[in-house]
């Protein structure tokens, strides 16, 4: 009997959850200029305000990851793929942070869950194509 198994769902619908509540946290909290960095460190940008920075990572991480976990829940064949654009986009963010904002155990701890989202997406990607067998 073949059926299908959707291998790491689980893992992957807490992970993409994780981040996706953890960027829209931080989203909100640039968007509010509460416990942000100081506002010359966006100087080289041209900016005066946190509000682009805090958009940026509610529709580079928060949106993607989000849509990844949905349809890990939902089952979709789409889930494999929509995690490695989630931890790729998660993955530029950090390294966008890093020559304004240096290097944070944040970061590191954020883009460890990047690297285990994608190995959860590639070693369990046939499994959600419907390709083994039980």
């Amino acid at each position: 009997m073949t059926t299908k198994r959707f291998r790491f769902r689980w893992p992957i619908v807490a992970l993409a959850s994780f981040t996706a509540v953890g960027a829209v946290g931080g989203s909100v909290s640039m968007l509010l200029g509460q416990g942000t960095p100081p506002i010359e460190d966006l100087e080289p940008l041209g900016l005066t305000t946190w509000t682009l920075p805090g958009l940026w990572l509610l529709v580079t991480v928060a949106v993607p990851c989000g849509v990844a976990a949905w349809l890990a829940i939902r089952r979709s064949p789409w889930t494999p793929t929509a995690v490695l654009v989630a931890s790729g986009l998660l993955v530029m963010e950090l390294l966008v942070q890093i020559p304004f904002l240096g290097p944070s155990v944040l970061q590191a701890v954020m883009g460890s869950i990047a690297a285990v989202l994608v190995t959860l997406a590639l070693v369990g990607r046939r499994s959600w194509s419907g390709e083994v067998a039980d």
